[in-house]
């Protein structure tokens, strides 16, 4: 789980947030004068960064307040979280009460488990594959 820290209410669980996208997307200035191609780009093409990424996200359970984030997308880091209007801040500079994902072992977020496989029997044949393929299968 992440722990996500609402600059209204304080570190909170990331059970009481909802992710509500990219954050800094500005609003076309003539909406009316836009292609279908132009609105719909406006509406459904968002970056997809590996690494920062801004986002806005609502306190959904508590203040109810939307803010936004900078996470780092591979490794869950939170970097920076800072009100809505707020330039975003310089990416090389985490924040330190910001938030932190979870890295115990156990963690379904960011965890480096993963389920044993070594307790699992899985049946090996020696038979050539043109034995056991059904008939019509290609290799």
């Amino acid at each position: 789980m992440l722990l996500i820290s609402c600059p209204n209410c304080g570190p909170r669980d990331e059970t009481e947030f909802h992710y509500g996208g990219q954050a800094h997307v500005a609003y076309p200035e003539n909406p009316n004068e836009l292609n279908d191609r132009e609105w719909a780009e406006f509406l459904f093409y968002r970056d997809n960064t590996k690494g920062a990424f801004a986002e806005r996200w609502l306190h959904s359970t508590g203040c109810r307040q939307w803010f936004n984030m900078l996470r780092d997308t591979v490794t869950y880091e939170i970097q920076a979280v800072y009100p809505m209007g707020a330039a975003r801040p310089d990416k090389a500079a985490p924040a330190p009460e910001s938030g932190t994902a979870s890295t115990a072992p156990d963690s379904t977020t960011t965890g480096t488990a993963a389920p044993s496989i070594a307790a699992t029997s899985i049946a090996t044949s020696t038979a050539p594959a043109s034995a056991t393929a059904p008939e019509g299968a290609t290799k």
